[in-house]
This record gives structure tokens, C-alpha cells and sequence, in this order.
């Protein structure tokens, strides 16, 4: 059989390929109708046992995004997007539903918060997939996780619901260049995992490593290598344990 690839899917996966996160926004409102709309087209996305065990808290009130913002150490988009999105890994109402219908749940463990997390990343990128296609920019908040405890606050979390990540949306008011991103075949393994050799490395890291800003990391740091970059000053072994810690104690706060 002969498979024919569409323009329009063509063109769509183009699009994908010239993604960048957009941390610059208009001030232009998005729309209840166009939110609810890639919400709801989010949450076809995949799910384990089609429990949906996660929930999306939608933030456009100032004052909120503003007890938001030191959580994400202040970072200028949590208060001038039009709307900032808190995925959160929910057990609450499923677990609420087992209890009402005469079941017993058991998913205030750690395997569930795992899958929990599957499902709600899945709901997140699929959301992201989406608002792109409609013109909309975002930007995944990777400091969701190391200030739990002050999003739970935030937002009231209640047992067994755990901010995972967050997204700020908007239209775009800049384009900026794309970052660099690894190779394909330093990420894609044929039938199984095979070990990277010392040459390998060197040479999927080598474009990385050549750019200039990349460079002026470096040297802005008084650094050697651009790997010393992420383990001493970026991401430190030390700060990874902290914040780890942190998550551990926030997880069981929460019930897990």
C-alpha cells in the first residue's frame, strides 16, 4: 500500500519543527471559547485506564499570578501572559468517585504518582500541540517542581493534587531564534539501548558546544567546559538534592 502524505500534514509537521517557546506577550486577551476549546481538545489525550487523573488550574486573575510568580522565581511571563495554566496530577477525584460508589481506592502511593504524571504531561504537550496551531506561543515552567509547597498554597490544592507543570500562553509578541537541539541519532536507539562511546559523545555534543552563546557561557563563568556550566553553576548536585528533598516532603504533605 501506498501511503500519500498531505500538504496540509506536510505543512503541520513543518510547523512542529519550527517550534520555539514564546516568553513575550501581547496584551490581547485569549478567549473563554478558544481556552475551553484546546482544553477540551486536550483531554482526548491519551490516559491511563481513561481514569484522567489530572485536573488544570486556569489562572487570569493579576492578584493570583502575582502570589504565583515567586514560586517560578519571579519570572516575567507568570504575570504578563493573558493565562497561566497549573497542570496538576489529581487522584482526588477519582479516588472521591471509588468512595462513592462503594470501592476502595488505593492510589495515594507512588506508582500512581507516577502514572498521575504521565497522564497530566501527556494533557500538557497535547494542549501545547494545540495552542501553537492556533497561532498562541507558550512556555513550559520547569520550576513547578522546586516550589511545590508555595503553588499548593497558591492554588489550594487539596490532598492527592500535585502541581506538575506549568505553562504561560499568549500571543506571541517576539520570535525568537530557535535553540539548538541534539541530533536524531544521538536520541534514537534501533531495537535496543546502545551505550554511547566516548567518540559518540563528542561528536553529538559538538554543534552544542560550538555556539557562541554557548561559548559565552563559558567564559561568563569562568568555566572549562560547557558541562561545567550545568553541573556547578546551572543545576549543582547540591541544589538537586534540596529541591529533591523538598518534592519528597511536599508529595507525602499531599497524601502520595
Amino acid at each position: 500500500m501506498i501511503l500519500f502524505i498531505s500538504l496540509q500534514e506536510k505543512e503541520r509537521m513543518e510547523s512542529l519543527k519550527q517550534r520555539r517557546t514564546i516568553r513575550k506577550y501581547q496584551q490581547k486577551d485569549i478567549s473563554a471559547d478558544l481556552l475551553n476549546d484546546l482544553l477540551e481538545s486536550s483531554f482526548r489525550a491519551s490516559t491511563v485506564g481513561n481514569m484522567q487523573v489530572y485536573s488544570v488550574i486556569v489562572t487570569r486573575d493579576a492578584e493570583r499570578k502575582a502570589k504565583l510568580a515567586p514560586a517560578h522565581f519571579n519570572q516575567p511571563m507568570v504575570q504578563t501572559a493573558p493565562v497561566v495554566l497549573t497542570f496538576c496530577i489529581d487522584l482526588r477525584r477519582f479516588s472521591k468517585w471509588c468512595e462513592q460508589r462503594k470501592a476502595e481506592p488505593g492510589y495515594n502511593n507512588f506508582e500512581w504518582f507516577v502514572t498521575g504524571a504521565v497522564d497530566t504531561l501527556l494533557v500538557a504537550q497535547t494542549f501545547c500541540i494545540a495552542a501553537e496551531e492556533k497561532g498562541l506561543g507558550i512556555c513550559y515552567l520547569g520550576t513547578t517542581t522546586y516550589n511545590p509547597r508555595m503553588i499548593v498554597e497558591a492554588l489550594e490544592l487539596p490532598e492527592l493534587v500535585f502541581p506538575l507543570t506549568t505553562v504561560t500562553v499568549g500571543w506571541p509578541a517576539e520570535m525568537p531564534e530557535q535553540v539548538d537541539r541534539l541530533p536524531m541519532e544521538a536520541i534514537v536507539h534501533d531495537e535496543t539501548y546502545h551505550d554511547y562511546t566516548p567518540e559518540d559523545i563528542n561528536k553529538y555534543y559538538a554543534y552544542k558546544e560550538s555556539l557562541p552563546e554557548n561559548k559565552q557561557f563559558v567564559s561568563d563563568n569562568n568555566k572549562e567546559t560547557l558541562a561545567q556550566v550545568f553541573t556547578d553553576v546551572r543545576y549543582t548536585k547540591k541544589d538537586s538534592e534540596a529541591m529533591s528533598e523538598n518534592l519528597w516532603k511536599v508529595m507525602k504533605k499531599q497524601g502520595f
